[in-house]
């Protein structure tokens, strides 16, 4: 069945981390996506690469720059993750670009956008996460930041609004010619991070949220938001927030109310915090997990990568699919009940290219 982006072409300006995987989600949806990498071929691989052929081109070259240009001038949508200016360098910006495609979604990812004071200078994920408080505020009291992989700043906050921008533009262009022109999407990591700390800036702007880290309700600093140490080494994590939750915990603890007193008592935190970490302490991980399954307490194990991909839970929902060597990795998402998503079939750069009435330069890979 077609995917919900069908017939929507896409050519993508290899790089690394958040472009592939806006690459991945629109090749997901459906689009027809084709890789422009160097002639060596793609440095990252996986399900990053999945749905899409590739093709090599030296981009300095005139053979090289011709087929790009071909490729670009039939594409909805191109996306690049390169440094401000280095597309204008190749002859590739959106002016050019645009000019010879007016409908064409310019789609650009940086880390600090396409302007400002930082704008060409070099970061990486946890850059970006620092200089927007993002990083500062996972800690844990007392603590040290501990960076959040990479998953907030180059997916969360990178390529997934690179993606939500493009398929916005792309609706501001509208199929029906409600404008029937394109425009540069400018998706920069640390708008990106700011976009996903609305919640803990609406919390500070409402007085509900301490400076210092590891001191409120979802950042470590409640006894009931935090991983708690089992006897074998494992972790139980406990997001029981909802009074009825608490209660839950409590009893599934064996923990007597009013020997911790009132969830939301700030100044007795640390004390229920050492007191439910005792009581985690004296059973298996293996143990809690069956002690409050079926439980509404919000209590779940701590799973590492190779125990989630064979989870009953995520296994029954396919969560995690095998590729063609085998090794888990998640499915596409999210689930549409008309139109549903599926690993874009990647098929072969020649057939590719026929459907996109495109010649391969002579000795390309």
């Amino acid at each position: 069945m077609p995917g919900p982006l069908d017939g929507i072409r896409v050519v993508e300006f290899g790089g690394l981390g958040p472009a592939p995987f806006a690459a991945m989600v629109l090749a997901d949806a459906g689009a027809d996506v084709v890789r422009i990498d160097r002639p060596a071929g793609p440095v990252d691989g996986g399900a990053l690469l999945r749905g899409r052929p590739w093709i090599g081109l030296d981009l300095k070259s005139d053979a090289g720059l011709t087929t790009a240009r071909a490729l670009v001038d039939r594409a909805d949508v191109l996306l690049e993750g390169f440094r401000p200016g280095v597309m204008e360098r190749l002859g590739l910006g959106p002016e050019p670009c645009c000019a010879a495609n007016p409908g064409l979604v310019y789609g650009r990812m940086t880390g600090w956008g396409q302007d400002g004071p930082r704008a060409h200078q070099a970061g990486h994920d946890i850059n970006y996460l620092a200089l927007t408080g993002a990083l500062r505020s996972i800690a844990r009291r007392g603590e040290a930041p501990v960076p959040p992989l990479n998953l907030v700043g180059d997916y969360g906050g990178g390529g997934m609004l690179l993606a939500v921008g493009v398929l916005t533009a792309l609706l501001a262009r509208g199929r029906d010619g409600r404008t029937g022109r394109g425009q540069v999407v400018d998706a920069a990591m640390v708008d990106g991070v700011s976009l996903l700390m609305t919640g803990i800036w609406s919390r500070a702007a409402q007085g509900r949220w301490q400076g210092e880290p590891g001191t409120n309700d979802i950042d470590t600093g409640a006894p009931f938001y935090d991983v708690y140490a089992t006897a074998d080494g494992e972790y139980m994590a406990v997001g029981s927030i909802e009074p009825a939750f608490w209660r839950a915990l409590l009893a599934g603890l064996g923990i007597d109310p009013a020997e911790v007193g009132e969830q939301w008592d700030r100044a007795r935190w640390p004390e229920t915090k050492r007191r439910i970490a005792a009581a985690f302490g004296v059973r298996t991980r293996a143990e809690w997990t069956e002690r409050f399954d079926g439980v509404d307490a919000c209590v779940t194990p701590v799973l590492s990568m190779a125990e989630a991909a064979v989870d009953e839970h995520l296994t029954a929902r396919g969560t995690l699919v095998p590729d063609d060597d085998g090794h888990p990795g998640p499915a596409p998402a999210p689930r549409l009940s008309g139109t549903p998503l599926g690993a874009g079939d990647p098929a072969d750069l020649d057939s590719a290219l026929r459907r996109w009435d495109v010649a391969a330069p002579v000795g390309a890979a």
